[in-house]
């Protein structure tokens, strides 16, 4: 049994180093946002099964994404407001998966969870192409008409 759990462990790892490698930086990102919240996933159940170290395992997980992924990630010197802002919300994230972990507190766990969710979903609009424009090229290939 041991043996299979190390080898799915090393099939995972090199799915993951798979993926990274062809990811854009955005992609990265959005795989953070992903790891941060399956962590928080697997922390919820380790307190809701009493599991202390599944959940502790998760949190630590959860946190080294927020801190090192996430909140590495910004460019505090360029980013801005923004930058400096999100900085301030990692580091909340953190205090309070540090809080979940001492008292098995699931409701932190989901306050995290929440807030990751909005960033995640904040981020993927950034990807999107933007809307395309009201006229079509129909439209906006008639001549303008004199006098109106």
């Amino acid at each position: 049994m041991l043996a299979a759990q190390r080898a799915m462990g090393a099939y995972a790892k090199v799915g993951l180093e798979t993926s990274t490698m062809g990811a854009s930086p955005h992609q990265l990102i959005q795989m953070l946002f992903e790891g941060a919240r399956s962590a928080l996933a697997i922390a919820r159940r380790g307190v809701e099964r009493r599991d202390l170290a599944e959940k502790g395992r998760a949190i630590t997980r959860a946190m080294t994404i927020v801190g090192e992924g996430l909140r590495g990630s910004l460019d505090l010197t360029r980013g801005g407001e923004i930058a400096a802002n999100l900085d301030a919300l990692y580091a909340y994230m953190e205090a309070e998966l540090i809080a979940a972990n001492l008292h098995n507190d699931t409701h932190r766990i989901d306050n995290v969870d929440g807030l990751l969710a909005s960033l995640q979903s904040a981020w993927s609009e950034i990807a999107r192409p933007a809307a395309a424009p009201l006229a079509t090229p129909a439209t906006s290939a008639m001549p303008a008409v004199a006098g109106a």
